[in-house]
């Protein structure tokens, strides 16, 4: 087990199903986790909020072919900054 990671992880899972942008997260625990690794390390490293929410909107678009509403990866952006700010701090979760 990744001391940490695990925890932080898991985190990221809940907050991506609860926006659920897709609409299956009930059904599909897992759909969002392709996003992880990717959100994880722009986080880490200390992208910004427009970069969160340029690689969301990617996402939406080339993966889950979706068009979204600019407001919608803006606004997922600035709660996963919100997040990661307690998150993202050592010995957090």
């Amino acid at each position: 087990m990744r001391t940490g990671t695990d925890s932080v992880e898991d985190g990221l899972r809940r907050l991506l199903n609860e926006c659920d942008s897709i609409g299956v997260a009930d059904a599909v625990q897992h759909e969002y986790d392709c996003m992880l690794i990717p959100l994880l390390g722009r986080l880490r490293r200390g992208a910004d909020q427009a970069e969160i929410g340029e690689f969301l909107r990617h996402e939406l678009e080339d993966h889950f072919g979706l068009t979204p509403l600019p407001s919608e990866p803006a606004a997922m952006a600035a709660r996963l900054m919100s997040w990661w700010a307690t998150a993202g701090r050592p010995g957090a979760l």
